[in-house]
């Protein structure tokens, strides 16, 4: 089975329940379409480089994705219909990265940065 990596940023002003919401959604359409999502990663509210739809920062969610190329091509449909998801991407990969991804590893750096200079 193919492996996929698929992030997609959806807009600002939705909650978290909402954005766990989102990729559960994402998941289900993966799922029921005989694929499988391996990991699903929240990277939170950060902000975009430029505005996109008036918006300037957005959720980030990361989906794993064993699927075939029918799975994901429904999965890209779905997501441009969704008017919640503002930008997504879908990269065909050879393997899938072990443990977090490298986010989510960005984001225990800053915080351990943090608190060394808090308690310096």
């Amino acid at each position: 089975m193919p492996l996929y990596e698929h992030v997609f940023l959806a807009r600002q002003d939705l909650s978290q329940a909402q954005v766990d919401t989102l990729a559960a959604t994402a998941t289900e359409i993966v799922e029921s379409n005989n694929g499988k999502v391996t990991k699903t990663e929240t990277w939170g509210l950060r902000s975009l480089a430029y505005k996109i739809q008036k918006n300037r920062k957005a959720h980030f969610v990361l989906l794993n994705i064993e699927a075939s190329g029918d799975v994901i091509a429904e999965l890209e449909r779905q997501t441009q219909i969704n008017e919640d998801v503002i930008r997504y991407m879908t990269v065909r990969v050879d393997e899938h990265e072990g443990g977090p991804s490298v986010m989510m590893r960005k984001n225990d750096r800053e915080r351990s940065r943090r608190r060394e200079r808090e308690g310096e």
